[in-house]
């Protein structure tokens, strides 16, 4: 009976959420960047261009506005803030094959493209490990990491998830069939209705392809490396996670010389259902890493 409790509270608190939508406003236009060799995907660049540069990676089949719109406004009074789709999400790169190094990869080649010297990844979810590769990858670039709801690996690495997951898009690979592409002028039609807009961003991801991105999450393990982690970092925590659970999210804190943990009482989604409670806990941490930054 608890357990059933727990998961009609999670269903009460979710469909509040869905009712009252966190405002779509303050959302920052983007373009697309071409990225040489790479391909095109799609980029927000704003705040303060003299500010430290934040990167904010977005998680599985979500754009980087969807994830973070609630983030921006704030955030960008301080820093540059950069979003960007990864590839084979929205309007990100496209490609035959997907993995997270790939997508690290992408993030120092926007930076690149942008002039962009050093940053700090925060990453949300499939994010988050995104983040940590873009630092093992290319530590002379990544200045410090924020990590949100995720952990050093995911739910795919277990072979029955995995499997769970690869039947889910391929049931889903039916649904986008009927489903209409989502109009450029949707996209970046911020003042729509939150849900009509959040769905507009959501079916700008193919859903079948929710089998290739488990797939991809499931390669990665950094449980080897995290001690090696040398640049500040802050572990914002979703208490209430039922997908990355809170103990998984705990190794971070754990494993990562010097990471500094953030509590924000709510689930996987927490970033935008529940976006009021992320806020304050996800900027704090931003700040965290940027002020020890300028001390290292």
């Amino acid at each position: 009976m608890p357990a059933l409790s727990s998961r009609l509270a999670t269903m009460r608190r979710g469909i509040g959420h869905a009712m009252r939508p966190y405002p779509v406003t303050g959302v920052p236009s983007g373009r697309r960047l071409e990225l040489p060799g790479r391909g095109e995907t799609f980029v927000t660049d704003s705040g303060r261009r003299d500010g430290p540069a934040v990167f904010l990676l977005h998680s599985v089949s979500t754009t980087g506005l969807l994830c973070w719109y609630p983030v921006i406004p704030l955030l960008e009074r301080d820093f540059r803030v950069i979003t960007m789709d990864h590839r084979l999400h929205g309007r990100g790169i496209e490609s035959d094959t997907f993995s997270l190094d790939d997508c690290a990869d992408d993030v120092v080649a926007v930076a690149d493209s942008l002039g962009i010297d050093s940053f700090i990844a925060a990453g949300f979810s499939m994010g988050g490990g995104i983040a940590q590769l873009a630092w093992r990858r290319s530590p002379d670039r990544v200045a410090g990491l924020v990590l949100c709801s995720t952990g050093p690996y995911f739910s795919s690495i277990d072979p029955a998830r995995l499997a769970l997951e690869q039947r889910l898009g391929k049931a889903l690979s039916v649904v986008e069939k009927v489903l209409p592409t989502p109009s450029e002028r949707i996209l970046d039609d911020p003042t729509a209705h939150p849900v009509k807009w959040g769905l507009a961003q959501v079916t700008s991801t193919r859903l079948g392809l929710q089998g290739v991105f488990a797939e991809a999450m499931a390669r990665f393990d950094s449980r080897d490396w995290l001690g090696e982690i040398d640049v500040p970092t802050s572990v914002v925590v979703s208490t209430f996670d039922k997908v990355v659970q809170p103990e998984r999210q705990q190794l971070l804190v754990d494993g990562i010389p010097g990471a500094r943990r953030f509590d924000v009482a709510g689930g996987h989604a927490c970033c935008v259902l529940g976006a009021e409670k992320f806020i304050p806990e996800f900027t704090a941490a931003v700040r965290s890493v940027e002020r020890q930054s300028l001390t290292v």
